[in-house]
């Protein structure tokens, strides 16, 4: 069994195992976004025709005990300091915004409640307009209802916050969970025919007047102008500006380093919600059958094995879509540097964003498709860790001869603007 046929095996069994089909009624289930993070992954992919509804509530009703006010759906009093540099700006600060792409879109204003027609493949993501340090403490209850193409909605432009509901759970968790197992299968088809998902930063459906899709992170970063110690800038320079795979064929680039020993990236990691990724590929299909048998997101599918100074990566590490992993997550693979800076370990990655399946040209078999925005994903890492806490300092850096255009090691394209992002762990 190889690592390429693990995505469709996993669909398979999982689909088969759960009787996955198409729905046509509409579901509901909740969703809860906290400060903790720029963005909540829903984990819901959402197909052309579908319409979304969405209604959110505070938390509580309790002053914070700090003083900050309790957040919002609506948004909060901000300082003019922090109103200044959000996420969406035409909008109140703190106020919920989504994104109908893991990547690539410009965010929208949801507020109390919002719908939504779908009219292409698009993923929901969901957080508050901040940057930076919260506004406000607490969490978001989101009431997510999704009607099938062809159904008719529940025919009012308001949500019903507690339709189909229990205790904020989903009545049918199972539907669900055969809702997006019967996405991934489909984006499994499409891209063994050559039909992979729709790139990030090709135009998200919302309703009139949401932005174009773009290049920019997952949330504004909180970057430092200093430039690097000249030490670090030497070996950094020194650094592979690709990985390979086991034919030698160059793949991804070389776009994020890391300074904190084994122990400390590994805890800064776990912080920040990323999830080491399974190793053999048996074990990782009995634990997807295990946990999807128990309603549970599968969260560590298995990553190929990709090089770098001659050996294979120390870690592999993914945030997971859950369920939808099968053919989408973020994910990258780390390396120990064989330099250390002032007594520190440096590691150096390479990250990506699998956005579907698609035909592997060097042999024509399916693999994923990443998206070609690599630099989304660099930030994209950089962010979750500034989010969780555990980044002390964010810099770029622009090496001698940067990778800005090129193909991965299954032939994909992809572009950066060149620069690593150097992560000082707290």
């Amino acid at each position: 069994m190889t690592q390429r046929t693990i995505p469709l095996l996993l669909t398979l069994l999982c689909v088969s195992r759960l009787g996955a089909q198409v729905t046509t009624s509409a579901q509901n289930f909740t969703v809860q976004v906290s400060t903790a993070q720029a963005w909540t992954d829903s984990g819901l992919d959402l197909q052309s025709g579908e319409a979304l509804e969405l209604s959110a509530t505070a938390s509580s009703d309790q002053p914070a005990a700090s003083g900050a006010p309790v957040c919002d759906p609506k948004g909060v009093t901000a300082p003019a300091s922090q109103a200044t540099a959000l996420p969406l700006p035409s909008a109140p600060a703190g106020a919920l915004i989504a994104r109908l792409h893991a990547h690539g879109a410009a965010p929208v204003l949801v507020g109390g409640s919002r719908e939504f027609h779908i009219a292409e493949p698009s993923h929901l993501m969901l957080g508050m307009n901040f940057s930076g340090t919260p506004l406000c403490q607490g969490t978001l209850a989101v009431t997510v209802r999704v009607t099938p193409a062809g159904s008719n909605p529940a025919g009012s432009n308001s949500v019903n916050p507690t339709a189909g509901t229990t205790d904020g759970q989903s009545t049918d968790r199972g539907q669900q969970l055969k809702s997006q197992l019967s996405t991934a299968a489909q984006v499994f088809m499409s891209g063994q025919f050559g039909m992979g998902k729709s790139e990030a930063g090709a135009s998200n459906a919302t309703s009139a007047g949401a932005g174009s899709g773009t290049d920019a992170a997952t949330a504004p970063l909180k970057v430092s102008g200093a430039a690097l110690d000249g030490q670090l800038r030497k070996g950094i320079d020194s650094l592979p500006r690709r990985v390979n795979d086991q034919f030698n064929n160059q793949g991804d680039m070389v776009n994020f380093v890391i300074v904190g020993s084994q122990k400390d990236v590994q805890a800064a990691l776990a912080a920040a919600t990323w999830h080491v990724a399974d190793t053999d590929n048996k074990k990782a299909v009995l634990n997807a059958l295990e946990q999807t048998y128990d309603s549970n997101d599968y969260l560590a599918m298995p990553m190929s094995t990709l090089f770098l100074f001659g050996r294979r990566q120390d870690f592999g590490y993914e945030m997971a879509e859950p369920i939808a992993m099968v053919a989408s997550r973020h994910h990258f693979r780390i390396w120990k540097a064989p330099f250390t800076w002032r007594g520190s370990e440096v590691w150096c990655g390479a990250g990506t964003h699998d956005i579907g399946f698609a035909k592997d040209k060097r042999n024509g078999s399916v693999t994923h498709k990443i998206d070609p925005s690599v630099d989304g994903e660099r930030d994209n890492i950089g962010s979750s860790l500034q989010k969780a806490n555990q980044a002390k300092t964010l810099t770029y850096y622009l090496p001698p001869d940067p990778v800005q255009d090129a193909k991965n090691a299954t032939g994909d394209g992809y572009h950066s603007d060149g620069r690593l992002l150097v992560i000082f762990l707290q």
